[in-house]
């Protein structure tokens, strides 16, 4: 893990994690993932340098700060982002109609399921402010989502403390393979739900109608 991120983690604490998050999450390019960074604090924590439960907080509410901004930016201001093809929109048209007809698809369980996964999470906030998403239900969501989130990965770095000053000191050498491994589980969870999902619609499809 480069030394830059050990400097500002070590020396501004709460204030590095709750910016940390932040910028990632408004698309600011970090290379080091959001995940990376709650699993490390957690080991943090367990040393004692850092309280466990501020840690998640400052995630947390990093996390609904730039769920919040993005949201009702594109709430907003959307359709002008989209019409006018601006470059600092965070991903690419098509990326955007993709996410757009999966979460008009399944609606909250699309919105929940996406802002749990790495990678895509960050880009919640931009599809349900542009789709204009109810603010009370989305707020509802960020909440929730976001201390799982935070929650999930500091306490695994909490608990797996001990263990990860070695890895963390060799991050660079193999953050590819933690990379693909990450990819891997992501792919394979949506399989999975995808084919819940269409079990339950095929369930739905053949059921009898009663007269």
């Amino acid at each position: 893990m480069s030394n830059e991120f050990l400097f500002y983690i070590s020396h501004y604490g709460y204030l590095a994690v709750f910016i940390f998050v932040f910028l990632q999450d408004v698309g600011f390019p970090i290379p080091i993932p959001n995940e990376f960074v709650l699993i490390f604090c957690g080991s943090i924590a367990f040393t004692g340098t850092l309280h466990l439960l501020l840690i998640i907080l400052c995630a947390i509410s990093g996390d609904l700060l730039a769920a919040s901004v993005l949201y009702f930016v594109f709430y907003l201001f959307g359709s002008f982002i989209m019409h006018n093809n601006s470059r600092w929109v965070p991903i690419s048209q098509h990326t955007i109609i993709n996410l757009a007809k999966k979460i008009e698809q399944y609606g909250i369980t699309a919105v929940v399921i996406s802002r749990l996964l790495p990678f895509i999470r960050g880009y919640v906030a931009v599809i349900c402010g542009i789709l204009h998403f109810k603010p009370q239900q989305y707020g509802f969501i960020i909440f929730t989502t976001a201390v799982l989130w935070s929650s999930f990965y500091i306490v695994a770095g909490y608990y797996l403390g001990p263990y990860l000053n070695h890895i963390f000191e060799h991050m660079d050498q193999f953050k590819y393979v933690v990379y693909g491994v990450v990819a891997i589980a992501v792919i394979t969870l949506v399989i999975r739900i995808r084919i819940v999902i269409n079990k339950r619609q095929l369930s739905k499809n053949n059921k009898p109608i009663i007269k």
